[in-house]
């Protein structure tokens, strides 16, 4: 078990974008559709991508951090999100059915055991895959630790955050009624699963605008930019999935069983000044994890986009060759 300093990675670049070599609608479960791709070298160490929100969908940069003659790179969007259909549907959609999905594309694909590679939902997504199927993963590799407890729900939603983001929060909150702000999170599903398609999309915007501004040191994003149909997904499945508690059993579950992947090599990359999942996660969660590895960037937040965390990922799965 080691602590290592942000200096890994320095200076490292991304792969150019590569187009994938297949890609597929693989029809999975109560009527969901997933697009899955693959690119890279068809032979290669298998890498399968999980990305972020719940409700994010993959993009051709998630492709980048992995060197394409050596691995065989595998994303999807996730239910309900991305290319997946139906669109937006909370309907069927869990993390259970999350982790269904992941291993029907481990089969059909015929790979029988891979990286899994995710950040911030992705990799608590990661982190219940593995310990549900263990024997199927070979290495962790996580981003901006998020383990889906009360706690982080909190910080973020409950005024933790808001603390160093006070404009931001205002924006955000000052849409409820004054009665309902005790409650951000019931407060926004009363209006993205409404019958009012404009207060559905004004609200889906502002919602997602609170995360992208938190997301990077030096956010450069209008918060209202996102597509209406991009923003519709990810605020209706994110916020589904947290008011739900993510469906885990129990409060703090990720880490109650920690034991059944301790053996599992994992590698952590957490931005210093993330401010969506808090760097104490991470550390929580590598002390309770005996073969894995903790990696700070000194100078960077929570986006996979932030240059000094995508250099370390780029480094860290070129170590892995």
């Amino acid at each position: 078990m080691r602590n290592s300093d942000s200096q890994i990675g320095a200076g490292r670049q991304l792969y150019p974008v590569i187009q994938p070599y297949f890609y597929q609608m693989l029809e999975v479960s109560d009527n969901h559709t997933l697009y899955v791709e693959e690119c890279g070298n068809p032979d290669g160490i298998p890498v399968i991508v999980l990305h972020g929100g719940p409700g994010g969908g993959c993009s051709p940069g998630m492709r980048r951090f992995f060197h394409p003659d050596v691995y065989r790179i595998i994303l999807f969007d996730q239910r309900g999100c991305g290319r997946s259909t139906p669109h937006a549907s909370v309907e069927n959609n869990t993390t259970w059915h999350l982790v269904e999905d992941i291993e029907r594309i481990r089969k059909h694909l015929g790979v029988e055991s891979w990286v899994v590679f995710g950040g911030s939902w992705g990799a608590t997504l990661s982190l219940i895959y593995a310990q549900t199927h263990p024997t199927a993963v070979r290495h962790l590799v996580l981003r901006g630790v998020f383990l889906m407890t009360e706690y982080e729900l909190s910080w973020f939603y409950g005024g933790g955050a808001a603390r160093f983001f006070p404009e931001e929060w205002q924006a955000f909150t000052e849409l409820l009624p004054e009665a309902e702000r005790g409650n951000i999170i019931d407060g926004y599903a009363k209006r993205l699963f409404g019958n009012d398609e404009a207060e559905q999309i004004k609200f889906a915007r502002a919602w997602t605008g609170w995360e992208t501004a938190l997301a990077s040191i030096e956010s450069h994003l209008s918060p209202n930019a996102a597509p209406a149909a991009y923003a519709c997904a990810f605020a209706r499945i994110e916020n589904h999935y947290f008011s739900n508690k993510g469906f885990l059993q129990v409060d703090g579950q990720i880490m109650r069983d920690m034991h059944i992947i301790k053996d599992i090599p994992g590698t952590i990359v957490q931005g210093r000044y993330d401010m969506i999942c808090p760097p104490d996660t991470a550390h929580r969660l590598h002390n309770a994890w005996p073969t894995s590895r903790l990696i700070m960037a000194s100078k960077a937040g929570h986006s996979l986009s932030e240059p000094q965390i995508t250099s370390m990922l780029v480094e860290v799965m070129d170590e892995m060759i």
